[in-house]
């Protein structure tokens, strides 16, 4: 089964993927890193939806604010205590991304419910659809035919129809998306076509440091490119194909395998 984290790898470097699988046998820790810090983000996710459930349409925006804020702060820090006693390099400067952008997100939603409550003359208990669609968070998902599995962040569903999310923390182009949250959001559609013997049409990049959602459309020319990566990434990792790469100083310069990889132009 090819891991829809390896075509990720390959997007980033097609050489770094050849590594991985054919040198380096140890437990990849900047990966489970990665994993970790998402489920928190899911958690907090879980954890403010609970706290929508306390508020009323007569409560001012502080209020509102004060109350989806509430045990945030003690589950994120005690909760970065606990990754960083798995010997993961969870640094300070991550743990305040992750609390500034989390109250970022509070005070936007609290200007929203406010809003909401006051047109529709509703408690936010009463309108939370709005705000937190039915969905899946972290789910796995195997496609035999296609030999690929993976874990999508997120899955909306609304109306019957599915729709995969991607939660990004770093920072979008001016435009759209960038290209390998492209391949990755088309690699999660498939997955979940397979899956619910659905069509999907249309996904969206969750891009958090700035709270944009971005959609992507799920075109004969994205699949078309999503394949031909695959089956590259097949070869790098079934029949130890060694890929071509253009080189990319700054990434090289940080990469553990900088000494040993025999880069191409």
């Amino acid at each position: 089964m090819i891991k829809v984290s390896s075509i990720k790898q390959y997007m980033y470097c097609p050489l770094k993927l050849y590594h991985q699988n054919h040198i380096d046998t140890k437990e990849n820790k900047d990966y489970r890193l990665i994993i970790e810090i998402k489920k928190l983000k899911i958690d907090i996710q879980d954890l403010i939806e609970k706290n929508m459930r306390k508020i009323k349409k007569d409560m001012t925006i502080s209020e509102i604010e004060s109350i989806l804020s509430e045990n945030i702060d003690l589950y994120i820090k005690s909760t970065a205590t606990s990754i960083k006693s798995m010997n993961l390099n969870l640094e300070s400067s991550q743990i305040n991304e992750i609390i500034d952008n989390t109250y970022f997100k509070i005070k936007t939603m609290a200007l929203r419910v406010k809003q909401s409550m006051t047109i529709l003359d509703k408690h936010a208990y009463e309108i939370i659809d709005m705000f937190f669609p039915n969905c899946m968070y972290s789910f796995l998902i195997k496609n035999t035919s296609l030999g690929i599995i993976g874990m999508c962040d997120k899955i909306e569903i609304i109306d019957g129809e599915y729709y995969p999310i991607l939660l990004k923390s770093g920072k979008p182009p001016l435009k759209g998306v960038w290209n390998q949250d492209a391949i990755e959001l088309v690699s999660n559609a498939i997955l979940i076509e397979e899956e619910f013997n659905t069509d999907v049409y249309v996904g969206f990049v969750d891009y958090e440091k700035i709270g944009d959602r971005r959609p992507v459309i799920m075109n004969v020319e994205l699949r078309k490119s999503y394949f031909d990566i695959l089956r590259e990434v097949k070869e790098i990792i079934n029949n130890k194909k060694l890929p071509k790469t253009k080189i990319n100083l700054k990434k090289c310069e940080k990469c553990k395998y900088k000494d040993i990889c025999d880069k191409n132009e």
